[in-house]
């Protein structure tokens, strides 16, 4: 069904169209959303606490599980919000199968990264940083923590060249 939007000039714009146009905002704007809130927390928040010694304060542990708890709910959001936008507009879009297929792929490994934040590797590095011998006077940092911040680093690379190149197809998918 192609229905046609007159408004008042000579472009005309059929429900295709605006239907294909709509789910490309929607997923540009989550992905950009998440990115942004991404990228604040990796390169502005984390590093000031770390430079401000606060990463080494008793409270740390319970405060960044916090912290992260909300981060990762808002997230899951915005993977469930990409995810389903991509699929619909795999559905209305004129784009090559190929890449409507990137396109899911790509969105489905963000979804299960979030997933992998919120239930696996939040609470497993917030348990770790939770100090229970009250009776010790050095701390130390377990090596195990050590291991998942580098899991937590390259899902994290992971997560913004996948959503960088989901970006790209979108904006391209856009222009075409």
């Amino acid at each position: 069904m192609t229905q046609a939007f007159n408004g008042g000039d000579s472009n005309r714009f059929s429900v295709g169209e605006t239907s294909t146009k709509r789910w490309q905002s929607i997923a540009l704007g989550s992905l950009g959303f998440w990115l942004s809130g991404s990228l604040i927390l990796d390169l502005a928040i984390m590093p000031t606490l770390w430079v401000t010694g606060m990463m080494e304060g008793s409270g740390f542990a319970s405060a960044s599980y916090s912290i992260f708890w909300i981060f990762n709910r808002v997230e899951l959001i915005c993977a469930a919000v990409a995810l389903s936008s991509i699929w619909a507009l795999s559905k209305v879009s004129r784009s090559s199968a190929d890449v409507h297929q990137k396109m899911l792929v790509g969105a489905v490994m963000l979804m299960a990264i979030a997933l992998s934040y919120t239930f696996i590797l939040t609470p497993y590095m917030s348990g770790l940083g939770i100090d229970l011998d009250l009776l010790t006077t050095t701390k130390s940092i377990p090596v195990e923590m050590n291991q998942m911040h580098s899991i937590y680093w390259v899902l994290e690379a992971s997560k913004l060249g996948i959503a960088g190149m989901l970006l790209f197809l979108c904006d391209r998918s856009i222009r075409t």
